[in-house]
């Protein structure tokens, strides 16, 4: 179908306001947060291309109607939540459609019996917590960019949220959805607490960047709002007495609501003025939540734990600068300044965290003399810990930044491969981490590309994503940072 023919057929099932066509409208959606993305821009270059048409359908029925049509057309097509993302995982390599889904954004129910909201996938983040809170609930799920993402994206990139210690990550909150297959066909999980009737559908779609079916509903947990909190600030003296500190808590069977622990580096900005870290230079924060008495008794259980590792409780103010802050990108802050400023979390044992930190850490300083290398731990479980870590490199010419800024990830994740690690958390893998996803799953990756051929054999949905196949040629965006892809 000619192009102008088949906009036509689109402005049918969307209306013709919602079908963006325009050079701007559509330089709009180039590029998601990916900070090579931001690089690449600061010099008027795009890692990919602009898309084809940006499409705004309000119903899970024109979502079926577009990939229909896109399916008969063998155009392939990319979703869109609000472009909050850092992998590059809605960047257009070949003019893909983009289906911005940010009109579907209504709560549908809120079940008080069995805890559970069902919303639309276009939602943004803030509205809905907002939403829920009014109702004296929580999702629970509170990402960085809780003000500025889908919960939709969250679902489809395997978000965790900074809660998630007490709440779980994304995929042990959504308990159903409705999603569209590349064939057009609405498929429907229904939400129950436990299934046992073969592998976990839901788990092969929460996750799958687009690449295999577009969420358009989610049906999640929610909890009643914690009736008390409270807030402990530690001095210890140091990495290993502070993850030694989480490490027995999350092995205790607690579930406290935050769990941050900063390195040395970290800390030093955070706490300026508190004596007790000028002899013991790493902070813990810790709350616990929920009735009085359960609080009381964790607070207990926690003091106890960190005097046990010499630890020195000080104020609050380091944590209550955090929460004031806690949805505000630090990464933005530095890319404004020239600065080629990088995030990238990873996933390791209790065994193995302080060996990867050294790891990294060393390899680091041999990449250029003045790059940064820091790291805090944020989300926290009984068998291991993410590892965040940020990674800077002073402002200078892009073309001698760029393979600096390449051997800076191929560290971070190499060394995470080695100690046993995953290379992501909750960040997705979109297109920048596809070179490692072979090494992260192995014959497993083998078993997901047959998937993926076998639900989407014209390779439509957001194609080169994932680790997966482009529909033309190869893109390594890895090992050629040039851009010109």
């Amino acid at each position: 179908m000619p192009s102008d023919d088949l906009a036509a057929a689109l402005s049918k099932i969307v209306g013709e306001g919602h079908v963006l066509k325009s050079q701007d409208e559509r330089a709009a959606y180039a590029h998601d947060r990916l900070p090579y993305a931001n690089f690449r821009a600061r010099a008027g270059a795009l890692v990919g291309t602009l898309p084809g048409l940006v499409l705004r359908p309000a119903t899970t029925e024109e979502v079926c109607d577009i990939v229909k049509l896109a399916a008969k057309c063998d155009q392939p097509i990319i979703p869109y939540g609000s472009g909050s993302g850092v992998l590059g995982g809605i960047i257009p390599l070949q003019s893909e459609f983009m289906i911005d889904m940010q009109r579907m954004d209504r709560i549908l129910d809120v079940d008080t019996v069995n805890n559970l909201v069902t919303v639309e996938a276009g939602m943004n983040g803030e509205a809905f917590e907002d939403a829920l809170n009014a109702k004296g609930y929580t999702t629970g799920h509170l990402p960085q960019s809780l003000t500025i993402s889908t919960v939709g994206g969250w679902a489809a990139c395997r978000g965790g949220g900074q809660e998630s210690s007490r709440y779980g990550k994304i995929e042990n909150i959504v308990v159903g959805l409705k999603a569209v297959l590349p064939d057009g066909q609405m498929m429907e999980i229904r939400p129950l607490p436990k299934r046992a009737t073969g592998p976990s559908i839901l788990d092969l779609i929460v996750g799958n960047e687009g690449t295999m079916a577009i969420i358009t509903e989610l049906t999640l947990r929610i909890w009643k709002l914690p009736e008390a909190e409270e807030a402990m600030v530690f001095a210890l003296p140091d990495r290993a007495a502070a993850l030694d500190l989480a490490r027995h808590i999350m092995q205790e069977g607690m579930h406290p609501r935050l769990v941050r622990l900063y390195d040395e580096k970290e800390t030093l900005g955070r706490t300026q003025g508190i004596e007790a870290f000028g002899a013991r230079p790493v902070m813990a924060n810790i709350v616990v939540c929920g009735a009085p008495a359960i609080v009381a008794a964790e607070a207990g259980i926690v003091r106890g734990f960190a005097k046990q590792l010499d630890a020195v409780e000080t104020e609050t103010r380091p944590f209550d600068d955090w929460r004031a802050k806690r949805y505000v990108s630090i990464t933005k802050q530095w890319q404004d300044k020239g600065y080629f400023n990088d995030t990238v979390e990873v996933t390791v044992n209790w065994s193995h965290v302080n060996a990867l930190y050294n790891a990294i850490a060393e390899q680091v300083k041999s990449v250029h003399p003045d790059a940064h290398f820091s790291a805090h731990w944020s989300h926290v479980y009984p068998e291991g810990v993410c590892q965040y870590m940020t990674l800077r490199l002073p402002p200078m010419d892009q073309d001698e930044a760029l393979p600096l800024h390449a051997r800076l990830w191929e560290i971070a994740e190499g060394e995470t491969l080695a100690h046993g690690g995953s290379i992501a958390h909750h960040h997705g893998s979109g297109l920048f981490r596809g070179g490692w996803m072979d090494g992260e799953h192995g014959v497993g990756m083998d078993l997901l590309r047959k998937v993926k051929s076998a639900i989407d054999p014209q390779n439509i949905f957001n194609p080169g994503k994932l680790g997966f196949a482009p529909r033309y040629g190869a893109i390594d965006p890895y090992r050629d940072r040039s851009g010109d892809v």
